[in-house]
């Protein structure tokens, strides 16, 4: 019979296998791409050998408040080059429901920092609505900075009347340079506690967001690798789409909740360039 630590070995070695053999990356933003305004090492590196192996990757973030293109611009700023292609925020998953559920035509009140806004309108024919003066088809909710009790009560108004009550994502915490600070799950927590009503929640730990990038890949679940940094969200949700998972220890999650969370990842790196060393390492020479 062989040793424990051989069995692990094995399968550790195997997911390097199957890392190696993906044709499609996905990764969160925030906590592997960066912290805050503070970039974290490797990624340009990461990304250049994706290309250099002709492999395409997404960057699927719960964040709602900056549009693709301002993505582009932030990674830039940290010397990380992308296309706004390369990028798939929680709003534009969100648009992409509601599009699908609701209709072209959805009536929308928008509860959420300007950008989410712009991205629920973009290429749609959907219509803004105060529900002050008439109840929308939905109440679409992201991280708000300046969340008032005005703001609580206009979205408490829309579901009370029947509107879709459509969270953008249910990050109780948002790493920054400071350290973790309240998410967009703090203000659902309000919004649910007022109204007894439960969201459609659209990014991860949920299937849409990953759904989509893999979509816009054209690969499969099998296929695919994603790169996260919380247990309770990027990995949760690879493991509910299907995909393999990778957590990196440069964000929220830590190597000691590893043994005691419901879905564990299946490697883990303590960051990207760890990550890195070890797909060329076992890349067979061409």
């Amino acid at each position: 019979m062989p040793h424990k630590g051989t069995t692990i070995l094995t399968e550790q070695n195997e997911m390097i296998r199957r890392m190696v053999a993906a044709k499609g990356w996905i990764f969160d933003m925030d906590g592997v791409l960066y912290r805050g305004t503070e970039h974290l090492p490797g990624v340009q590196d990461f990304f250049d050998e994706l290309g250099f192996r002709g492999l395409p990757f997404r960057l699927a973030t719960n964040n709602s408040m900056a549009t693709a293109q301002e993505y582009v611009q932030r990674l830039a700023g940290m010397q990380i080059t992308v296309t706004a292609d390369k990028i798939l925020t929680s709003a534009m998953a969100t648009r992409t429901w509601v599009l699908e559920h609701l209709g072209t035509e959805a009536r929308i009140h928008v509860l959420g920092a300007p950008s989410l806004t712009t991205q629920m309108l973009d290429g749609t024919n959907f219509t803004l609505v105060d529900p002050d003066n008439a109840i929308p088809d939905a109440v679409i909710v992201g991280l708000d900075r300046e969340f008032t009790y005005d703001k609580l009560r206009k979205a408490h108004i829309g579901i009370m009347g029947g509107a879709k009550f459509v969270a953008t994502n249910a990050d109780v915490t948002l790493p920054t340079e400071r350290g973790l600070m309240p998410g967009c799950g703090t203000l659902i927590a309000a919004i649910a506690a007022s109204t007894g009503v439960q969201p459609v929640v659209i990014g991860k730990p949920e299937v849409h967001l990953l759904d989509a990038a893999m979509s816009g890949m054209g690969v499969s679940a099998q296929q695919t690798v994603m790169v996260g940094d919380r247990l309770d969200t990027d990995i949760v949700a690879g493991h509910n789409s299907g995909t393999m998972t990778v957590m990196v220890l440069t964000g929220v999650s830590t190597r000691e909740e590893i043994p005691t969370a419901p879905v564990k990842p299946d490697l883990l790196f303590t960051d990207l360039p760890a990550m890195l060393d070890a797909l060329r390492a076992a890349t067979p020479v061409r």
